[in-house]
């Protein structure tokens, strides 16, 4: 699939979606949105790719945020940034993904590495949560996966105070996994990606759907049963045994069951 406004590659196991607006700090649009869960959307129906990494075009910009422009008057899905297309994306993706964060994560930048399941960044990436400065808030995913990670009272000073956190003060407070030198965020973050590719991918895939679940309600137990463990049970000696008594039209085996 052709992308206009980011690039995507893959490197063995590893599937690599830049953020490629670099002159205007990575910064979400419509067509942006849509097609980073377009590209999600292609890797959940393929095999290949083990790890999802998200980073930003050039060295100074992970994202900062989102632009209405060119967007429809209206209050409307039409008229609405849909960022929450993205974040749905990388909670329903079976995969873990990384946030390779290469600069300023501020904003809806910030909220994108809050979501991903794993954060490494360079020693002099920013991070900031700067909604109420803006007149803007996040209240669902960039709240709630923000307590989780930092605890409801850090949460609440990022969101009302808006601190400006250096990767080492992230990396402190648990907002992010692990800082690297600037020069070897790339190859660090390869060789993470690399580690978990070697973990099973059905493990990871409901470990990752666990974690999803409590925020996810009934569409996350679904994925944690239908997903998941629906397709272990098809594979059981019980399973096969209804299906071929239901076929054949006769009373099944019980002895059987529970096999």
């Amino acid at each position: 699939m052709a992308f206009e406004t980011i690039l995507y590659e893959e490197d063995g196991p590893i599937g690599w979606l830049t953020l490629n607006r670099p002159d205007d700090g990575n910064m979400f649009t419509s067509q942006m949105c849509h097609e980073i869960r377009d590209c999600i959307n292609d890797i959940r129906r393929e095999t290949r790719t083990r790890v999802l990494v998200i980073g930003g075009a050039g060295d100074k910009f992970f994202c900062i945020g989102g632009r209405k422009e060119g967007m429809e008057d209206s209050t409307l899905y039409a008229g609405m940034l849909p960022t929450l297309e993205i974040y749905e994306s990388i909670d329903r993706l079976q995969k873990p993904v990384i946030a390779s964060v290469n600069g300023f994560a501020v904003g809806g930048g910030q909220v994108l590495q809050v979501m991903c399941d794993l954060t490494i960044a360079k020693e002099s990436a920013v991070f900031r949560q700067v909604g109420p400065m803006m007149g803007s808030f996040d209240a669902g995913y960039g709240t709630w996966y923000l307590e989780d990670l930092v605890g409801k009272k850090k949460a609440k000073e990022l969101w009302f105070m808006n601190p400006k956190l250096s990767a080492r003060e992230a990396l402190a407070i648990g907002l992010i996994n692990k800082v690297v030198p600037d020069g070897k965020l790339r190859e660090e973050t390869r060789k993470m990606a690399l580690e978990i590719a070697e973990r099973g991918a059905f493990a990871l895939a409901s470990v990752k759907a666990a974690f999803t679940a409590r925020h996810g309600g009934v569409s996350g137990m679904g994925r944690m049963s239908h997903d998941l463990l629906l397709r272990l049970y098809l594979d059981t000696e019980e399973s096969q045994e209804l299906g071929a008594a239901f076929r054949e039209r006769r009373k099944p085996d019980p002895d059987k069951f529970g096999h």
